[in-house]
């Protein structure tokens, strides 16, 4: 039965971002992830997951000036040492918090620019090397156009290209379920194909974003995938909910965390 994190960067803002835990581990999650924790010391997120009794199951490394609109720096030449310098922030986010998983964000670049493809790959192999010592997995994601136009890791074969090639165990896919039907439906096929290289997994909608109910794409013969391929890992549960986040979690009944072991079993040491 696959276990879920709640995406506290979309789901339980009704709540200031440190009670965020308390509802997410009242809801029944075993887990949560989030986009970024920069805003806030990493001590106390640290001290709100002891409190819920989570696990950490993912951020991303820092994105450069996000409120500016940028979307990552992995792929952007000439901003190699902020890269660098954010690897090392997030690994102290790390230490507080036990996650195990980092995404990569690459940033709004031409994907078939040969400068771009060669500060992306030297990215990967810096922040996977930074990573590795302290048993934390390096993932890239590919992003659909409708909702990052111009991004530059924008195609889940590309994304696997580029793991392959780093030839490093610690680099992985986080395989988002929405993007994958945007950008290329079919997602049960791709993730068949590419379930080797998966590292973490994300929900939502196709139509909105929203709760993974019955808008497509078939999530419950998803998820009974996800337990055939012997997925082990978080569901990360990146949705935008439509009329409050307890209000739209009849989805979530059967999955609530009594229902199975909390512990992940990627996350022992």
């Amino acid at each position: 039965m696959p276990r879920f994190a709640a995406n506290l960067s979309m789901m339980f803002t009704e709540w200031a971002f440190l009670d965020r835990f308390k509802a997410a581990a009242d809801a029944g999650f075993p887990a949560v992830e989030f986009l970024f924790p920069y805003e806030h010391p990493a001590e106390p997120i640290g001290l709100a997951l002891s409190g819920g009794e989570l696990q950490q199951a993912l951020f991303n490394l820092p994105p450069g000036d996000f409120a500016a609109g940028e979307r990552g720096i992995a792929a952007l030449v000439g901003r190699e040492d902020e890269f660098r310098a954010g690897v090392e922030t997030a690994l102290a986010y790390a230490h507080e918090t036990g996650v195990k998983r980092l995404h990569m964000m690459a940033g709004l670049a031409d994907a078939e620019d040969a400068a771009a493809q060669e500060t992306y790959r030297a990215s990967i192999a810096f922040a996977a090397d930074a990573l590795a010592p302290h048993g934390i997995d390096l993932l890239l994601e590919p992003i659909n156009g409708k909702d990052m136009p111009g991004y530059f890791l924008n195609d889940f074969d590309r994304a696997a290209s580029y793991i392959r090639e780093a030839g490093r165990p610690n680099v992985k896919l986080q395989f988002d379920m929405y993007h994958c039907e945007l950008i290329h439906g079919d997602v049960a096929g791709k993730l068949k194909a590419l379930f080797p290289l998966v590292g973490h997994v994300q929900i939502a909608s196709a139509a909105g974003r929203h709760e993974p109910d019955d808008q497509g794409p078939d999530y419950p013969a998803l998820f009974a995938l996800l337990d055939e391929l012997g997925y082990k890992g978080f569901v990360g549960c990146e949705y935008r909910p439509r009329a409050g986040t307890l209000e739209g979690l009849a989805w979530f009944a059967p999955y609530r965390r009594h229902d199975y072991p909390r512990a992940d079993p990627l996350d022992v040491a």
